[in-house]
């Protein structure tokens, strides 16, 4: 690295000022500089008429547009979200100039939803907007591999020469057609595939999964990226979906899962915690214990009572309700939790863990399967909560 080159990245990190001489930064590094000046700077600059993010929504915009130029995507929500906590840019979030700028991801949405109640409704046109875009490049990202996972449990007892796609049986159908191998092309042309058949299910037979949300501030994204599984898995029309989300209230969006985009929208972020009144309602709708899976999320911070929490699941487990609880389902798959709760309904023998958006449908799979989940995760590597933690 030249001299010139060292100088240029100090002069960077350190930050420029107008009178500075600094001949190795360019008009595109004065910019840079500028942009992160303006959410960085010791509050010097703004009085010398260089950043600072207040005043209109175009200069924020102005702003937004300058960083995403120079920064990657990731690099643009953190930034983002240093500016939303340092400068107080959530009520730009009730301008619609600023939504239409704004680099959108889960974090954002989350907001959004919190921010809500108080926008106007030109904002919650753009606000809904903005949240219609994330969902459906959420759902493109989680829909395929979700109905593969989940669509119809797999019969592997019987076999088909006319399977599905994504039913053949890969390494049985090559050695039945090592004969067919075509050595100019290094692959072997399958003649007859073999496969696995799918159950034929009745409708009185499916598996029920209910999704019980702890809609509380701090478990925003788990909240959406439940929404976006829930409206997944109610579009398939092997498994049974309910999704109920909770604080002190509850909030029943089952029959909202057709448009998560919608769902979005009826859930309250905020608020208390009562998960044993959540679970009270859960229990009360499940028909068929033997079928039914729940997938309770939440970090088990309890406002409500915990004993009788602990009770009420000890029953469900008893009943032969598969009981699973995510302490996070998000993109970091690292959760601040209860430790003491947690270990008290590990010791009941549910697993408690946190998981990320992509391994959610293999859990989901292997929960209808009615496979060992503490095993599933620890084969990945997931910490577990131990009953003795």
């Amino acid at each position: 690295m030249s001299d010139e080159e060292r100088a240029r990245r100090w002069t960077l990190a350190l930050g420029a000022d107008e009178s500075d001489a600094a001949p190795s930064l360019s008009n595109s590094d004065r910019r840079m500089s500028d942009a992160l000046s303006a959410l960085y700077g010791d509050g010097e600059d703004t009085k010398k008429g260089r950043g600072g993010l207040g005043g209109s929504a175009p200069r924020v915009a102005k702003w937004l547009g300058d960083i995403r130029e120079f920064f990657p995507s990731p690099v643009v929500q953190v930034i983002q979200k240093d500016a939303f906590d340092r400068k107080g840019l959530r009520q730009m979030l009730l301008e619609p100039e600023f939504l239409a700028t704004v680099e959108a991801d889960v974090n954002l949405v989350a907001d959004l939803i919190a921010l809500r109640s108080v926008m106007p409704e030109k904002t919650k046109e753009t606000a809904r907007e903005v949240i219609a875009k994330v969902v459906a490049e959420l759902m493109k990202r989680l829909e395929a591999r979700t109905a593969d996972s989940i669509r119809g449990a797999l019969d592997r007892s019987r076999r088909t020469n006319r399977p599905r796609h994504s039913d053949i049986d890969w390494p049985r159908t090559i050695a039945r057609n090592l004969r067919h191998y075509q050595p100019e092309h290094r692959t072997v042309v399958p003649e007859q595939l073999v496969g696995f058949m799918r159950q034929q299910r009745r409708l009185i037979d499916l598996d029920e999964v209910i999704l019980c949300v702890d809609q509380s501030g701090s478990m925003a994204s788990s909240v959406v990226y439940a929404s976006i599984f829930a409206a997944v898995m109610a579009s398939l029309p092997v498994v049974a979906t309910k999704l109920v989300c909770f604080d002190t209230e509850i909030v029943d969006l089952t029959e909202e899962l057709a448009d998560p985009v919608e769902v979005l929208f009826g859930v309250q972020l905020g608020g208390g915690t009562d998960i044993d009144r959540a679970i009270a309602y859960c229990e009360d709708r499940i028909e068929r214990p033997g079928k039914a899976h729940l997938v309770l999320i939440t970090d088990l911070y309890e406002g409500g009572d915990a004993e009788s929490l602990v009770e009420r699941l000890m029953r469900l487990v008893a009943s032969g309700v598969n009981v699973i609880v995510l302490l996070a389902l998000s993109d970091s798959g690292r959760p601040s939790y209860d430790p003491k709760l947690s270990a008290r309904v590990a010791s009941l023998g549910i697993p408690v863990f946190a998981c990320t958006p992509d391994q959610f449908p293999e859990l989901m799979a292997t929960a209808l399967r009615r496979e060992d989940v503490h095993g599933w995760a620890a084969d990945r590597d997931i910490k577990l909560v131990r009953a003795d933690d």
